[in-house]
């Protein structure tokens, strides 16, 4: 799948414009398992003697569809696969420190990272040494590679919300450790995000960030749940807010940042084209969005290339790209003396 990231290489553009992998960003929406290179998932499959499905052996992007039911399962199951592919600590070390290197190469110069420990857990000794060991993994790549990480921890919405408060308090307990937020993902269909408010109440109480998905895979009502219910700071995706402007404007007047995802949306079918992702809509609300690469491993493309979308097929010149880039900064929970720094970056690199 690491051929399909040209979109992201210089030598591969087609219209004029600054480099966008030296424009300074923040990467807020990127999950664990896909956060991995290809090639890394090959070699650990082989490894430890694990078939692949053919949609991910093969390094295409898979076509999923998951705005149906069939879809969605058959997302969940490549999802799977290669997570079973993470046994070892050393594996999870190497995958923290290769999406740091590939988000380095796209400017990035923050990345919060979202995670289920429960996927992990059966693997490395139970919840909180699976926590423990990705905390341990993100401390080293942030120092070997200077990029600023941290971790979101995410319940699973297709579980129950006992366990999802679980998870709150375990990330609670590690909220001095690296961990900043509290998400919710999987099928946004299934279940109310009222089931699991005490989940995000106790992490809130905490002082951890709410940052729920929402307005996917179902419209604008599933982003007013997640504001409504759990009190979001921030909105994993988003983007069906666009199909109600009172909605849009409760984002753009709270300043609550969207987490849009442009290849993901095309990719899972909630959007057919790139230039269909209502990107224009949202910006021009006054939104504040941080684009994000949500699952590269499944959809084919990093970070940068989320910015190439906005360029090419919704004309963001260089300036709006650069507000775009300020947005996701300012949207992240990095500390003030880094914020200053990558936003300085951003000046210079429009005036540069």
């Amino acid at each position: 799948m690491e051929r399909a990231r040209d979109l992201s290489d210089p030598s591969a553009r087609t219209a004029a414009g600054r480099d966008l992998s030296e424009l300074p960003k923040a990467h807020l929406h990127l999950h664990f398992t896909g956060s991995m290179r290809h090639t890394t998932l090959l070699e650990l499959a082989d490894k430890y003697g694990v078939h692949l499905p053919d949609a991910l052996r093969s390094g295409e992007p898979p076509k999923l569809r998951a705005t149906d039911e069939r879809g969605w399962f058959r997302f969940q199951r490549l999802y799977d696969a290669a997570r079973s592919c993470l046994r070892e600590p050393e594996d999870i070390r190497r995958l923290v420190r290769e999406a740091a290197e590939e988000d380095l190469k796209d400017g990035s110069g923050w990345l919060e990272i979202q995670v289920d420990p429960t996927s992990y857990a059966p693997r490395l000794g139970g919840l909180i040494p699976a926590l423990e060991v990705i905390l341990d993994a993100v401390d080293s790549a942030s120092e070997e590679t200077g990029l600023g990480i941290r971790v979101l921890v995410a319940a699973n919405r297709m579980k129950h919300p006992l366990d999802a408060r679980t998870l709150a308090r375990l990330a609670v307990r590690y909220a001095d450790r690296g961990v900043i937020g509290f998400g919710l993902s999987n099928d946004e269909r299934r279940g109310f995000a009222r089931d699991f408010d005490r989940a995000f109440a106790i992490a809130r109480e905490g002082g951890l960030l709410s940052a729920p998905h929402g307005g996917e895979l179902t419209g604008p009502a599933s982003v007013r749940d997640c504001l409504d219910d759990l009190h979001a700071g921030r909105i994993g995706h988003g983007v069906r807010a666009a199909e109600d402007p009172r909605l849009l404007k409760r984002l753009a007047d709270r300043q609550i940042t969207c987490e849009v995802c442009p290849a993901s949306n095309v990719a899972l079918g909630v959007y057919e084209k790139p230039e269909d992702v209502p990107l224009r809509t949202l910006f021009e609300a006054g939104v504040p969005l941080a684009l994000g690469a949500d699952d590269p491993l499944l959809f084919g493309s990093r970070l940068a290339a989320q910015y190439e979308i906005a360029r090419h097929h919704h004309g963001f010149d260089d300036a709006e790209l650069a507000e775009l880039a300020r947005q996701s900064i300012r949207g992240s929970l990095a500390p003030e003396e880094r914020q200053r720094s990558m936003l300085a970056g951003v000046d210079a690199w429009l005036t540069g």
